[in-house]
């Protein structure tokens, strides 16, 4: 059975590069296959995995949704909207050795997406069975997983930089996890980039103010912030590294 992991956070938190890290951490614990899901409107979990992507769900979406009023349909006589993006989801498939990868993409436009997000769900509930993971990278609304066309979520892992503010902005996304009543099977936090990976009283008070149960701290890590400027894929940063071992600590306290 499938063990869906769901990252959220605000922007600029580090929460893409945390997941990429979640990723190859799974990877290397012999997990695979993994199915990544980037669900995030800003789109760079490639990036940070080293992959490219040329076709997003997004795009197909809306393909699909507006076939019936564009000049020339792009989908064949005889062939149904279901069966059009079976196809379409197949090619958008981004497949790794270790793990395959779906970028959701833009948002909905304009007009009724009612049916079209249904056969997007149809297709990706297909697709989740056949992998012992799904990690899914959130933008902070959770768009995907709120309007159901991702699958539930087993652990939902909050990510927030060693900060008041950050930890503030993470706690509204807890709340927003209750009110749409999302219920995950555990829901925690990861403090990212904390200097020496210690945090000071004011952002635990902060933590505990909330009531957020705090899964561990990741350290601030230099090397993390060179890979990225020198267009490596930053979830590669090698395992001896300070923000790797401290990851690694916390996904093996939760069993992951």
């Amino acid at each position: 059975m499938t063990h869906t992991i769901a990252v959220a956070g605000k922007g600029g938190v580090g929460k893409t590069t945390t997941c990429g890290m979640i990723i190859d951490h799974l990877v290397r614990s012999g997990k695979a296959p993994i199915l990544v899901v980037d669900a995030d409107a800003n789109s760079n979990l490639n990036e940070v995995l080293g992959v490219e992507v040329e076709t997003t769900l997004g795009d197909i979406r809306e393909e699909i949704a507006h076939a019936e009023l564009a000049k020339t349909n792009p989908i064949p006589a005889g062939m149904s909207k279901a069966d059009y993006m079976e196809m379409k989801v197949s090619r958008a498939l981004v497949e790794e050795d270790d793990f395959d990868m779906l970028v959701m993409g833009r948002t909905q436009g304009k007009g009724c997406y009612c049916f079209v997000n249904g056969l997007l769900k149809t297709q990706l509930d297909k697709y989740v069975g056949n992998y012992r993971y799904t990690v899914i990278d959130n933008e902070a609304g959770l768009e995907y997983i709120a309007r159901g066309t991702l699958p539930h979520v087993d652990t939902l892992l909050l990510v927030s930089d060693c900060s008041r503010r950050g930890i503030q902005a993470v706690a509204r996304i807890a709340e927003m996890v209750q009110e749409l009543e999302l219920k995950p099977g555990r829901m925690g936090l990861i403090v990212n980039r904390a200097p020496g990976g210690v945090l000071n009283a004011g952002v635990r008070e902060e933590i505990e103010k909330h009531g957020l149960e705090l899964f561990g701290v990741l350290p601030q890590d230099d090397l993390v912030f060179e890979y990225d400027c020198e267009g490596k894929p930053s979830s590669k940063v090698p395992e001896d590294t300070p923000v790797k071992q401290a990851l690694r600590a916390i996904m093996n306290r939760l069993n992951l």
